[in-house]
């Protein structure tokens, strides 16, 4: 047994981004890496260039800024290469059973907004995404003028987010990501084309769906009219109706009113000779209508709990990118380029993945640091697209989907980020005392 003392997260960090310099090309790149992801995890306040120099290198603040706005913005390094280092090192510490993709909001107006495509592995415990792309809109992807000034690479070519969330999937299957179940929120989930190529690549799905989505209910005697997924949900008996508690919340039990049944997607008449699904609706109790809508192709006579707790898996994704954004930085970069832009969002993955990579060797009721465990404030930002802004969403809203309190693995995060900042801090402070 080894009498050594157990590395502190500051070291541990220092070896995880180590693995990433194999990766990243030219040695010169190495320790504007190293300095890029420390700024990230160390710095107070927003993860912009500046104050990440200024906690990296206090003594040459302007020398730094400038080197490491070069290596974000103007480097040539693969973020697909360094991504697939990411997965390759954190994937085994979370045991992935789930396939997830998340379309990320939008910032701002919408003539404002910038749209990222991202597909995430998730279960109970953590997510990590695994591709990250700024979607491009067919006005700029026309424009030659704008694509060279932003350095957008020729292969880039305008592609829906649907098209764009897709080919992630396919990606992921080919490098051999551990398949599982797509998840989609309704933004994607209402696209049939992409459920048709989800379908195709053998991956079973639970879709969110818009309430306009046509279908025709299944009967023992044939299909009943065409109608929107809303108006079947209306007409259904008050005995199709179960109240089904999912898993433990952090207050309470995860509750809440569902009714299932077997439909074919009718898009357009004539349409209802397509495979059978089953449709997943939520009616909460108190609420005037039926609130969301689900597609899912698992097996049919999968229990009605097992189905719910599946479709409301998306809760992980969700607070993982609170952490993202809020933590890490992800949305404070604030550079115009498109290699820029992925570079951030690639290393703030990577910070990222050694939280996950912590709190993932923490037993569920042993947290390896103590310290108040603060609740992270709602942020702004990333939002799905028609869901309601957190920061205006009453605080009961957004717990009813958060983990099981008994596993404290959730909450490692708002644990870890203090101490884990101390400790980049001194151990950098004493590494620049001693260059």
């Amino acid at each position: 047994m080894s009498l050594e003392p157990e590395a502190d997260g500051a070291s541990r960090f220092a070896a995880f981004v180590e693995q990433l310099t194999s990766v990243i090309g030219h040695a010169d790149r190495a320790v504007p890496l190293r300095d890029y992801c420390v700024g990230l995890l160390a710095a107070d306040g927003r993860k912009s260039v500046e104050p990440m120099a200024a906690v990296t290198a206090p003594a040459g603040i302007s020398a730094q800024h400038q080197k490491l706005l070069h290596f974000v913005a103007s480097a040539p390094w693969s973020d697909k290469r360094v991504l697939a280092k990411i997965r390759e090192m954190v994937v085994p510490t979370i045991h992935s059973v789930g396939v997830h993709h998340q379309y990320c909001g939008q910032l701002g107006k919408q003539a404002n907004c910038q749209v990222v495509v991202t597909l995430s592995i998730a279960n109970r415990h953590a997510s990590l995404p695994i591709a990250y792309r700024l979607y491009l809109p067919e006005e700029w992807a026309d424009d030659a003028a704008r694509r060279k000034k932003a350095h957008v690479p020729r292969e880039i070519t305008f592609k829906t987010k649907p098209q764009i969330a897709l080919e992630q999937i396919r990606d992921a299957c080919k490098v051999g990501v551990p398949r599982g179940i797509a998840l989609m929120d309704a933004s994607y989930g209402s696209n049939s084309a992409l459920r048709i190529g989800v379908s195709a690549l053998g991956l079973a799905y639970v879709a969110g769906i818009v309430s306009t989505v046509k279908v025709r209910a299944v009967h023992h005697r044939g299909a009943t009219e065409r109608m929107s997924v809303k108006k079947l949900a209306l007409s259904l008996p008050k005995h199709a109706w179960r109240t089904i508690t999912w898993r433990e919340g952090t207050a309470d039990r995860l509750r809440s009113r569902f009714a299932r049944i077997q439909v074919r997607t009718a898009p357009i008449r004539g349409a209802a000779g397509r495979a059978e699904e089953t449709l997943l609706i939520e009616w909460p109790e108190g609420e005037a209508e039926p609130t969301k809508y689900w597609l899912s192709t698992l097996d049919k006579n999968i229990s009605f709990r097992h189905l719910v707790d599946i479709a409301k898996m998306r809760w992980r994704i969700e607070r993982d990118y609170q952490d993202l954004k809020q933590e890490i930085g992800l949305g404070h970069y604030e550079g115009r380029g498109w290699p820029g832009f992925h570079h951030h969002g690639t290393l703030c993955i990577a910070a990222y993945g050694f939280l996950v990579s912590e709190r993932e060797t923490i037993p569920p009721s042993e947290p390896r640091y103590s310290g108040r465990l603060t609740k992270p404030a709602i942020p702004s930002g990333y939002r799905p697209r028609g869901a309601p802004d957190p920061a205006a969403t009453p605080r009961s809203q957004l717990d009813r989907d958060r983990a099981p309190s008994v596993d404290r693995r959730d909450r490692q995060n708002a644990a870890t980020m203090p101490v884990l900042r101390t400790q980049l801090q001194t151990k950098h402070a004493t590494q620049l005392m001693t260059q």
